[in-house]
């Protein structure tokens, strides 16, 4: 279970999050939707630790933690709204240095990272600098760090942002097979993202977007 009580995130002196609580078990994606401005971006950023709650907790397996704490940190992985890539790097260097942060041997990188780019349909590309890639192309490198290791908690931030309809149809894979291994997805996006009846819920921040 992974929970959040009473989170307040402020703004100067405006609340962007106030008393926000929700729990989200094993095997289950939150649908965090809302109006532009209400809060889903800053919601998974202090939920990954990059930003810091001006008051509330954050448990895992029903202990209080510290987001920023290297134990937690390994507990995650969080895609944001830009893919976190470097551009005169090719997409395979990419997933190499992100495979050494997440702590995958040497000896293993070469071999997680070829999986990681078969599964996302991306290998045709792998090769090029990210820089001279389309957005989709960049989108399906970054969802390819999902596939890098085995953290059960996914922080997503609109995952299907500048993909086609088959690499929608990629994520929609992903986040499906993360949860029949017992995963949790937390994801802000508007769009449906195609997941078994009584696997989703929705957490709606401010007002539910028209």
């Amino acid at each position: 279970m992974f929970e959040a009580n009473d989170l307040t995130v402020r703004r100067g002196d405006r609340p962007v999050i106030s008393g926000l609580r929700f729990s989200v078990p094993a095997a289950r994606c939150l649908q965090v939707i809302g109006a532009n401005g209400s809060g889903k971006t800053t919601l998974l950023r202090v939920l990954c630790g990059l930003l810091e709650a001006d008051s509330g907790q954050i448990s895992w397996k029903g202990a209080p933690v510290e987001p920023r704490s290297p134990e937690f940190q390994r507990e995650l992985l969080y895609l944001g709204h830009h893919p976190p890539l470097k551009g005169d790097l090719t997409a395979a260097e990419n997933l190499g240095f992100a495979a050494a942060l997440r702590g995958i041997p040497a000896a293993e990188r070469r071999t997680v990272v070829e999986g990681a780019l078969q599964r996302t349909e991306a290998s045709r590309f792998a090769d090029r600098p990210t820089r001279t890639l389309s957005a989709g192309q960049r989108r399906r490198i970054a969802l390819a760090m999902l596939c890098l290791g085995s953290a059960p908690i996914w922080l997503l931030d609109e995952p299907v942002t500048h993909l086609d309809a088959a690499g929608q149809a990629l994520v929609t894979r992903l986040v499906t097979a993360h949860l029949e291994g017992g995963g949790i997805v937390i994801a802000a996006t508007h769009q449906d993202l195609g997941l078994p009846a009584g696997s989703r819920d929705e957490l709606v921040l401010g007002r539910r977007p028209s």
